[in-house]
């Protein structure tokens, strides 16, 4: 059987094309390496690249392209909507076909030393590749961002796994792991107070919100941390956002297990959040590419709520994106998005 890995870099650079087709020709010229989508985003200032392949190339490629951006990015310049810590901000390892999740932890830190020894910077290692518990969490390494990188790296719990113990300016520094397919999937609104799709993405992510007393303090426990009230879903991180270029604000999510919360799980639990704050959700949009499975389970959803007859796979598919409002930013095209029609 062939042994495929997925590659699921994130740049952060989201307007300039010239720059984003720098770094994915560098990801090109590794024989067995094929990029099969690229997602540029203007309020995110960040660009999502799906990459598959062997493992060797798959490294390989991942490393070339980090090699061009840490020369053509700039952090001190950087300002966008997602949070990031640097030029390549996250490179997560999956396993698609013939590999294990040891495979990928392997893939992982065979980049991270490389990028470490060879490029000179801060290497984090995080999910299954983490070395302790503490990293396994993306939102957890990443907190205070690049902007907080500077203090953050000078604690000695905060070494990084490969590469020097010092803040890199111009390009923070790289996270990479292990982890299952993760999809990065964003639920529009039809308002532009980004206050409201905080409240949303508050409510529906897994770690929930603060808990507060009647003054806004936070309420700490007796081990001294704050407490949280959970959010209604699991294997969810969410935020808040605005984008300015659509004059609208978004609930953005990563479903970290879509056979736990699957994307019309997340879309249901947005919109109904959305109603009680006198919103609506319009639709939404899947950054990157979906496992076809996730959308037949949607598919397989709504035929059963309205009653609908399930015809052949690519009938239910478009069901899918219909019911989800998956083309109401960009035309949702199935051969460019399903990563099963892709390689």
């Amino acid at each position: 059987m062939e042994r495929i890995i997925e590659r699921v870099p994130n740049f952060s650079e989201g307007n300039d094309e010239k720059i984003i087709e720098a770094i994915l020709s560098e990801a090109r010229s590794v024989d067995g390496a094929v990029v099969l989508n690229s997602e540029m985003d203007k309020d995110y200032n960040r660009t999502v690249v799906t990459l598959v392949g062997p493992p060797e190339s798959v490294v390989e490629a991942a490393f070339r392209a980090t090699k061009k951006a840490v020369e053509l990015i700039d952090m001190k310049q950087h300002k966008g909507e997602h949070p990031r810590m640097g030029a390549t901000d996250v490179v997560p390892f999956i396993p698609v076909r013939g590999v294990t999740m040891e495979d990928c932890v392997e893939a992982a830190n065979t980049y991270g030393k490389k990028v470490g020894e060879e490029l000179g910077i801060p290497v984090y290692l995080y999910e299954h590749a983490a070395t302790r518990p503490e990293r396994q969490n993306l939102a957890v390494v990443r907190r205070g961002q690049y902007e907080g990188l500077e203090e953050k790296i000078k604690d000695p719990e905060w070494a990084p796994d490969y590469g020097p113990s010092e803040f890199i300016p111009k390009t923070g520094a790289v996270i990479t792991g292990a982890r299952k397919f993760l999809i990065a999937y964003n639920v529009n609104l039809n308002t532009n107070d980004v206050s409201i799709a905080k409240i949303i993405g508050e409510n529906v992510r897994t770690s929930g919100k603060l808990m507060r007393d009647e003054e806004g303090n936070k309420i700490m426990g007796e081990d001294g941390k704050a407490k949280r009230i959970p959010g209604r879903l699991q294997a969810v991180k969410g935020m808040g956002v605005l984008l300015e270029e659509h004059n609208i604000s978004q609930v953005s999510m990563n479903l970290v297990d879509y056979e736990i919360t699957a994307p019309h799980t997340a879309y249901e639990a947005c919109a109904e959040e959305a109603k009680k704050l006198g919103s609506r959700a319009t639709g939404s949009e899947i950054v990157g590419v979906v496992p076809k499975e996730a959308l037949l389970m949607a598919a397989r959803y709504y035929a059963d709520k309205e009653g609908l007859e399930l015809g052949e796979e690519k009938g239910m598919l478009a069901l899918a994106a219909e019911k989800l409002g998956l083309s109401q930013l960009a035309p949702f095209d199935l051969e460019e998005k399903v990563i099963e029609y892709m390689i």
